[in-house]
C-alpha cells in the first residue's frame, strides 16, 4: 500500500501573553515554504490542523481558539537597526485560510525570548545577568517592537512572579513597547474623526471610534448594543445572533476605515479589523472567579477576535485601547471618564490589564509615539513538528 512519509520541521511551541503559537526559524522551513505563497500557507495550516470542519484542530497543534491557532516565522533582520524580522500568520480554524493582515501583540512578547535563545541576537549584546533589549521588525505591519528580555546566567529567564490575568501561572515579566503603532504615516483615524456615525443595516446607527493603532479596531459603546461591558465569553459566544451582529458591525467598520471596498470582502479578512465594545467601570466576577472591583479599573472593554469574544484581550487591541484612551474625545477615552491620560487599567473577561500610550497632536494629526504593556512568555515544547510530505 502506497503511503507518503512524514517530514519533520524544527519548531518551538510558545506561550506569549494570553496566546500560544508554533514558532519557526525561516531557514528551518522547507525551501518551498521559505517564501510567501500557497506552499507556506498549506504547510502552516497542516501544522495547526486546519481547515477542520469539526473546529477542534485535533490533528494539529492548534487549540481550537483564535488565541491558539497562530504561527510565527522569524529570521535575522535585514535591517541594521533591528535584531529580528517577525512574521505572524493567524490560521483560520474551519477555513483554508491564513491571515497575514496584522500582528499578534501577545506573541510579540515571545519573539524577543525566542530570538535570544535561538541565536538571532548578537551574543555580544546578551549580558550574563540583566536585561537585553531586542529590537523587532514586525513584517506584517512594518513597525518596530522592542522587548526587554530578562537574562539570568546567560540564559533567557522564563520563571518569575509576574502575574497576568488570563494566564494561570506566574512567569518572568517582559515589557513590550510598540513604536509608532499607527498604520501608515500617523493615520490613526482613517476617517479623520474621533467618533463616527456608523450605519449598520439591521443594527442601526452606532457611535464608533475607528482607530488604526496596534491593529485596526472598531470601538462601539456597550450600552448601544444592550450590553453592560461585564459580559464573559459564554454570554456572547453562545449567542449566534450576537456573533452575526458583531460581524456585520466589523464588516461595515472595515469599509468605513477603507480596509475593504465591500462588506463581502470581510470574510477574507478575518484577523482585521477587530471589533470591541466599551463601558464605564463596573464590578464583576471574571472567568476565573476573581472579583474585579469598579474602583480598580478605569473602564471595561470586551473584544472579538476571529468571530468570537476573546477570553482576555488581544495584545494589539490593548495597544489600540491605550492609544484611544490617550486621545480626549474617543469612545474609549470617554468610557474612562474623559480627560488627558497616558495610562489606563481596563477590565476584560479574565481580569484587568494596565496599558499606556503617549499621544500628541502634530500639524492637526494625532500621533502615538509608543504604547507599552507588560506580558510574559515561555517555551512550552521544542523539537520538531511532523506533517505528511504531500501537505504543501
Amino acid at each position: 500500500m502506497a503511503h507518503v512519509p512524514q517530514i519533520r520541521i524544527p519548531a518551538t511551541y510558545m506561550r506569549g501573553g494570553t496566546s500560544k503559537g508554533v514558532f519557526f526559524r525561516l531557514v528551518d522551513l522547507p525551501e518551498a515554504a521559505q517564501v510567501p505563497g500557497e506552499a507556506r500557507d498549506r504547510l502552516l495550516m497542516r501544522v495547526i490542523g486546519s481547515p477542520d470542519p469539526y473546529q477542534k484542530q485535533i490533528d494539529g497543534m492548534g487549540g481550537a481558539t483564535s488565541s491558539t491557532s497562530k504561527t510565527v516565522i522569524l529570521s535575522k533582520s535585514e535591517s541594521p537597526d533591528h535584531d529580528v524580522d517577525y512574521l505572524f500568520g493567524q490560521v483560520a480554524i474551519d477555513k483554508a485560510f491564513v491571515d497575514w493582515s496584522g500582528n499578534c501583540g501577545n506573541l510579540s512578547a515571545a519573539v524577543g525570548p525566542f530570538a535570544v535563545a535561538n541565536g538571532l541576537v548578537d551574543p555580544v549584546r546578551i549580558p550574563d545577568n540583566g536585561v537585553v533589549e531586542v529590537r523587532i521588525w514586525q513584517v506584517n505591519i512594518g513597525k518596530t517592537i522592542v522587548c526587554q528580555v530578562p537574562i539570568t546566567d546567560g540564559q533567557v529567564q522564563e520563571t518569575g512572579d509576574f502575574e497576568l490575568d488570563g494566564v494561570t501561572f506566574p512567569a518572568a515579566e517582559v515589557p513590550v513597547a510598540f513604536k509608532d503603532p499607527a498604520d501608515g504615516e500617523g493615520a490613526i483615524f482613517p476617517t479623520g474623526n474621533l467618533v463616527d456615525d456608523l450605519d449598520v443595516p439591521g443594527v442601526g446607527t452606532l457611535k464608533a471610534t475607528l482607530i488604526n493603532a496596534g491593529i485596526p479596531t472598531v470601538f462601539v459603546n456597550a450600552a448601544e448594543l444592550g450590553y453592560t461591558g461585564t459580559e464573559l465569553q459564554e454570554a456572547i459566544n453562545g449567542d449566534a445572533e450576537a456573533l452575526a451582529r458583531f460581524e456585520t458591525i466589523r464588516a461595515h467598520g472595515a469599509v468605513k476605515m477603507g480596509l475593504i471596498k465591500d462588506v463581502a470582502e470581510a470574510a477574507g479578512r478575518q484577523h482585521t479589523p477587530k471589533v470591541a465594545f466599551v463601558a464605564p467601570p463596573a464590578s464583576y466576577t471574571s472567568s476565573s472567579g476573581k472579583e474585579v472591583k469598579a474602583e480598580s479599573i478605569d473602564l471595561l472593554v470586551r473584544a472579538l477576535s476571529m468571530g468570537k469574544l476573546h477570553h482576555a484581550m488581544m495584545g494589539t487591541a490593548a495597544v489600540a485601547i491605550a492609544s484611544a484612551a490617550a486621545i480626549e474625545g474617543t469612545l474609549v477615552n470617554l468610557a474612562a471618564g474623559g480627560g488627558k491620560r497616558n495610562a489606563v487599567t481596563f477590565g476584560h473577561p479574565s481580569g484587568s490589564l494596565r496599558v499606556g500610550a503617549e499621544a500628541s497632536l502634530t500639524e492637526g494629526r494625532w500621533v502615538i509615539d509608543e504604547a507599552v504593556m507588560s506580558r510574559s512568555a515561555r517555551v512550552l515544547m521544542e523539537g520538531f513538528v511532523r506533517i505528511p510530505g504531500d501537505s504543501f
